[in-house]
């Protein structure tokens, strides 16, 4: 496993003192500040043969929570707030989180939206930053998508980004996004740091697929998996309602099967689950077409849950990347749907076979209500570590 170290690069020392009301005394059952010191313990499993452990800064997480002395002086603040990559139930509700918590929390003024992703740095693109304040944000949580608009790449355009970052005098950057957008957000403070700027950038991680590491659960994966268990109960109706009725459901999930599984765990009614941690064989006594072929027999329909990045090693087709880095998945679904017609007309069985892949009506929809909860407190636990 490769090193990780959970310490924070810090811009200076904290002189200015929180504009944000609460109790600074440490009274116990009072709302206030968090002490710079508050740590918490990543590994929190242990056996009674390992009950000590000296623990380093590296080790130990930040506890989030507004500080009451900030590095930055709030009517000198700057902000700019991306989103990038696909969509994903819950940015509106995260960039509101954002806004709300400068404008009222810190009396920041200055909120820039860059639209369309990492392009909206770059000036021959011609796409103005919005505006943003409470106003602008005040009902976006009740719509799916990002008023911001997103895209894939344009990340690796470092040095024309940090260029625009410093011609707008932008001090405090949000970027929103999966793997490749909080690659390119590293890479944005390595080429800060090398230019002696003073901008702190604050990553909000965004994958509605629930695969980040050291997080127990990512914005937009309770939505996901509510709708989809909607579209699982409709294509297993479909099923039951025909003789030898077979139900194929894909879900979003490129190198993990978290929306696939617990979608299947949900519903109760899934007979199949495939998910890319898990390899399977089409062909042979112990291939999904043979059991498959019981399972009809024994029951006259079949319901069958895909995760999309699952099977690919079966399709054998090499799809590139796309602008993100990211491997270009073939499509598991109408290759399972394929390969089971030709199976079942090779053998003399008739089957009604029903695909349905929900996956762009999924990730646009809104956020659900404890997605939101959850948005609410990425979003203003980010403003508190940007202005700290």
């Amino acid at each position: 496993m490769p090193e990780r170290s959970f310490a924070i690069q810090r811009l200076g020392h904290c002189k200015v003192s929180s504009p944000i009301a609460l109790d600074r005394r440490l009274v116990h059952g009072i709302p206030n500040f968090v002490q710079d010191h508050q740590r918490l313990i990543y590994q929190v499993e242990t056996d009674l043969g390992h009950l000590r452990q000296e623990y380093t800064e590296q080790d130990l997480l930040e506890l989030a929570g507004p500080r009451a002395m900030i590095y930055f002086e709030p009517s000198h603040v700057h902000a700019a707030i991306v989103t990038c990559g696909g969509l994903c139930p819950g940015l509106n509700d995260v960039i509101r989180a954002i806004v709300m918590t400068l404008w009222y929390g810190y009396g920041v003024r200055r909120i820039s939206g860059i639209r369309y992703g990492y392009r909206g740095f770059l000036p021959e693109t011609g796409l103005a930053p919005m505006e943003l304040s409470p106003d602008v944000v005040m009902d976006i949580h009740n719509e799916g998508g990002t008023i911001l608009g997103s895209s894939r790449g344009y990340g690796d355009r470092i040095g024309q980004i940090v260029d625009t970052i410093e011609q707008m005098g932008i001090n405090i950057i949000f970027p929103i996004g999966g793997d490749g957008t909080q690659k390119g957000a590293l890479n944005i403070c390595k080429e800060i740091g090398r230019r002696g700027l003073k901008v702190a950038v604050v990553g909000v991680p965004k994958t509605i697929d629930n695969d980040l590491s050291y997080v127990q659960r990512s914005f937009g994966f309770e939505t996901a998996v509510q709708m989809a268990v909607e579209v699982v109960a409709g294509a297993h109706n479909e099923a039951r309602g025909a003789l030898n009725g077979i139900g194929i459901v894909k879900l979003m999930g490129r190198q993990s099967g978290f929306i696939a599984a617990y979608t299947a765990l949900a519903s109760n009614d899934v007979n199949f689950c495939l998910i890319p941690e898990v390899p399977f064989d089409m062909l042979g006594e112990r291939g999904l077409l043979a059991h498959l072929e019981r399972r009809l027999q024994a029951r006259r329909h079949a319901l069958i849950v895909v995760a999309e990045g699952a099977g690919q090693d079966l399709i054998g087709q090499d799809m590139g990347i796309d602008a993100s880095g990211n491997k270009i998945l073939a499509d598991i679904g109408t290759f399972l749907r394929d390969s089971m017609a030709a199976y079942f007309k090779n053998i003399g069985m008739d089957v009604t076979i029903r695909y349905i892949d929900p996956s762009y009506v999924i990730r646009s929809a809104p956020a659900n209500a404890t997605d939101s909860i959850y948005c609410t407190r990425l979003g203003t636990h980010a403003v508190h570590a940007a202005m700290s």
